[in-house]
């Protein structure tokens, strides 16, 4: 233990490239926190079910699973610089595809713009995870990248004061109680106005995401080869699929990933089921995502003191305990509960991605690193179980019991599912260490 707190968690000759490399962690939690509250927005400018609005979170988080491997593959030939400048240009796309969006006021239209922005996501995620890992010292590695992802959170709460201030807060359709009982007339003015709301952020993203590529176009970065060339595909697949510490971590990261999205997204419907307004519940959100830097602070110093499996049970442990509370806690001490999660869930995506991919290469963990970020579908597939489950008694949250609880409660059994999960493989990875 003594020898592995001399290491440098970050060599001084790979600084810079990791500096820029952790920017790219901001970028990406930027998107994910702002497009959270559009769910809710669609749903009241388009007059959408909550399952149907979770098509924002099906379109964004199956961009992922799409594109994953084929970046993977693209990487392996080429580079991570490549590779990441790929994800860059698909990125602003996307972001960019707003603008026409908001012009044919189609839903599909916004939903296809996210999905071409989460293609650049999944190169960006691919690339990056691993080049952080591949920065430094192995022994050192789940650390470094808990501290790259330590700045995951700036990007949430920036994604979340943009989407608070700049889109919520200016949504007329969220000062009328029934959408509804207007005339059609006053309906196709108030979703103009609403859908232009919505579509500046994202345009004004995308103009920054040109600047980000030109930065990292005119900066050189370190790229390790393999010295023997590329291993044959088929030779990594069946290193994968024989490494259990792989395959049981990849579903621990479906399962959190769609936890994460679950309490992150259905935290508007929780808190209109207590009669709370979406711009007050942004507060809370901001709280959470505050929890979660901290979350992430604290797990990264804890890691140079405990195995990874342990802690990653404890954190889970912890998340169980607060969704108990979500669920049978009823009125604010119940959403207190549901913000909690997140200082919860803080450690688990890096430490759960470290895991996966300690006993491979770094050629096998560039596949392995498009396995896991496929895994994001998590967060695609888990919110739109639970938004049938919230629609279980009609269009609101809280129509009918299950369980002696509102619907919206009942819906956070599957997060408790997917942490039980999670703290099972904390636990067994624990007794390897």
């Amino acid at each position: 233990m003594s020898n592995f707190k001399k290491l440098e968690v970050v060599p001084k000759k790979f600084l810079i490239p990791f500096i820029l490399v952790t920017s790219l962690f901001t970028l990406w939690g930027f998107a994910n926190a702002v497009t959270d509250p559009m769910v809710q927005a669609f749903k009241k400018v388009l007059e959408l079910s909550n399952s149907q609005a979770a098509w924002v979170q099906m379109a964004f988080y199956g961009g992922y699973f799409c594109m994953a491997l084929p970046a993977a593959m693209f990487m392996r030939k080429y580079s991570y610089k490549m590779c990441i400048l790929i994800g860059l240009g698909l990125y602003a796309t996307g972001a960019l595809l707003f603008y026409p969006a908001a012009l044919s006021e189609k839903f599909w239209f916004f939903c296809l713009g996210l999905y071409i922005l989460t293609f650049g996501l999944a190169f960006l995620e691919t690339a990056a995870n691993p080049y952080a890992l591949a920065l430094g010292a192995k022994e050192t590695a789940t650390q470094r990248l808990n501290l790259a992802q330590a700045f995951n959170p700036v990007g949430l709460i920036l994604g979340l004061v943009v989407a608070q201030q700049f889109v919520l807060k200016k949504l007329k359709s969220d000062d009328i109680s029934d959408f509804s009982i207007l005339d059609e007339a006053s309906k196709i003015l108030i979703k103009t106005s609403d859908l232009l709301v919505i579509r500046d952020p994202y345009v004004i993203l995308g103009l920054v995401l040109i600047g980000v590529f030109i930065l990292f176009a005119v900066v050189k970065m370190p790229q390790s080869k393999e010295v023997d060339g590329i291993p044959n595909i088929t030779i990594t697949f069946s290193a994968l699929a024989n490494d259990s510490k792989y395959i049981l971590g990849l579903l621990a990261q479906i399962l959190y990933v769609g936890a994460q999205i679950m309490c992150w997204t259905y935290i508007y419907q929780y808190a209109e089921g207590i009669g709370m307004d979406s711009v007050t519940t942004g507060y809370y959100q901001i709280v959470a995502f505050v929890l979660f830097t901290i979350g992430r602070a604290v797990g990264t110093y804890l890691l140079r003191f405990m195995s990874s499996g342990k802690l990653l049970m404890y954190f889970a442990i912890s998340a169980m305990m607060f969704v108990c509370g979500t669920i049978f806690i009823n009125g604010v001490i119940g959403l207190y509960s549901l913000v909690g999660i997140s200082f919860s869930m803080s450690l688990m995506f890096p430490t759960i991605y470290g895991i996966a991919l300690g006993n491979l290469t770094e050629e096998q963990s560039k596949v392995g690193s498009a396995g896991l970020v496929m895994a994001i579908v998590g967060g695609a597939l888990l919110p739109k179980i639970q938004g049938i489950i919230i629609d279980a008694g009609g269009s609101g949250v809280a129509d009918v019991l299950i369980l002696g609880v509102s619907e919206v409660n009942f819906s956070f059994i599957l997060p408790l599912f997917c942490f039980v999960y999670i703290a099972w493989y904390g636990l067994r990875i624990s007794r390897t260490e």
